[in-house]
């Protein structure tokens, strides 16, 4: 009888009798960010025969050789998941995930050279060509403001270099609208990307706090308030994947990721700037008026979807976790009230069942450019712990927890 009492009890409290042990959110985190730990390697492999090697020292420049680990490559979701990593380390206080954004670049900058002669002999996709090629922001703005991070804990001088040429890239050279708005040159001649307020707002933050110039600061602001002129909705409260500025019209998708992108980039930069910054009220407006838009379209599981405001597209991984550690960074910060907890609470329980229990994360849409028509948003695939998402979820989870404590 006593037993029965017992059992009743628990069922009464929501304890589920056939789960095993209560997984806190730290390890939940953890086992995503172990997954990669295991997973990567600091090898150079060569992709005529498969033989990988621990460096490149003596190895010959006219061969077809590669990054071996996809989590190393210089491709701008790295970028993110190192930030990522550095940030669970400090709440966690474990080491290693520290020294994994450090070793990462550090083993990138050892083997420079080598993947430098085989760039300017023509052969390619070896894991570096962005590094070198320095065309668009994707190429260098997220592993710039790893990088970033990374040269506040280990100085190195040719770290500087890169961090420096870099910030000249994005003030000066890339390309932008008459107004300055920054845009790329394809798929049409002059169009704004939402996606590219991530890849230049974190990277100018922390360059503005590393070099104490306020002219950063007032760079990053200039294109939140652009980008708003041009891709904010008034009527759905979400930001269009892009503007035509020779069509003088948006594309047709308020897509997922591109919203989560813009989200977190002002998340970063209103982390950077002083509480006395002259356009931090702006900033602060724009941040909470996203934030109200995108409120209203998470779904009853805590997850958003693909096409934001098309409910037949599917839940989608990746922007889920970029509103989630948006939101509940704003309240931890103190940017956004405190009833806005719940939504970030409901994001993160979304985002958990996304998580397998090998710590592979399930549901992330694929690499997307832009099309002009929603069939392509709607059918874009999806893969299984797509690096796109990792970081994301990492820093969604690292939010959620100093939320809960």
């Amino acid at each position: 009888m006593k037993r029965l009492i017992i059992i009743l009890t628990l069922i009464n409290l929501g304890v589920n009798l056939n789960s095993q042990t209560i997984t806190s959110d730290n390890e939940i985190i953890q086992l995503v960010a172990n997954n990669i730990l295991n997973n990567t390697t600091y090898t150079v492999i060569n992709t005529e025969n498969g033989k990988s090697y621990t460096g490149s020292e003596n190895l010959p420049k006219d061969k077809e050789f590669k990054i071996e680990s996809p989590y190393v490559e210089w491709k701008y979701w790295n970028g993110v998941l190192n930030m990522a990593m550095l940030e669970l380390s400090e709440i966690t206080e474990e080491e290693n995930y520290k020294q994994y954004s450090i070793k990462n670049y550090q083993f990138v900058f050892e083997n420079l050279n080598f993947f430098e002669t085989l760039y300017k002999s023509g052969i390619k996709n070896t894991g570096m060509d962005k590094f070198f090629e320095m065309r668009m922001l994707d190429d260098c703005g997220a592993m710039g403001a790893g990088l970033l991070e990374v040269y506040q804990i280990d100085k190195k001088k040719i770290y500087r270099e890169y961090i420096d040429k870099t910030a000249n890239f994005i003030m000066n050279e890339e390309h932008r609208l008459e107004d300055g708005t920054l845009a790329r040159l394809g798929p049409y001649t002059k169009t704004v990307w939402l996606d590219d307020l991530y890849m230049s707002i974190p990277f100018l933050a922390r360059y503005g706090e590393l070099t104490k110039d306020t002219k950063y600061f007032q760079f990053a602001s200039k294109q939140v308030k652009q980008f708003t002129k041009y891709l904010y909705d008034q009527n759905t409260g979400l930001y269009f994947h892009c503007y035509f500025d020779n069509f003088k019209e948006n594309g047709v998708a308020r897509w997922g990721r591109a919203n989560g992108w813009s989200i977190m980039a002002q998340a970063n930069l209103l982390d950077a700037i002083p509480k006395d910054y002259s356009e931090r009220d702006t900033l602060l407006a724009i941040y909470r008026q996203q934030i109200i838009g995108l409120a209203r379209y998470q779904s009853e599981t805590g997850l958003w979807h693909q096409i934001l405001d098309k409910p037949d597209s599917y839940l989608e991984t990746s922007c889920s976790a970029m509103f989630t550690y948006a939101i509940a960074k704003g309240v931890n910060e103190g940017w956004l009230d405190e009833r806005y907890k719940t939504i970030a609470l409901n994001g993160w329980e979304g985002i958990k069942t996304k998580i397998q229990s090998d710590g592979q994360v399930k549901d992330t849409c694929i690499g997307t450019g832009i099309e002009n028509d929603l069939v392509f948003y709607y059918k874009r695939p999806t893969s299984l712990n797509d690096i796109h998402g990792l970081g994301a979820v990492i820093l969604a989870g690292v939010e959620i927890s100093k939320l809960q404590k």
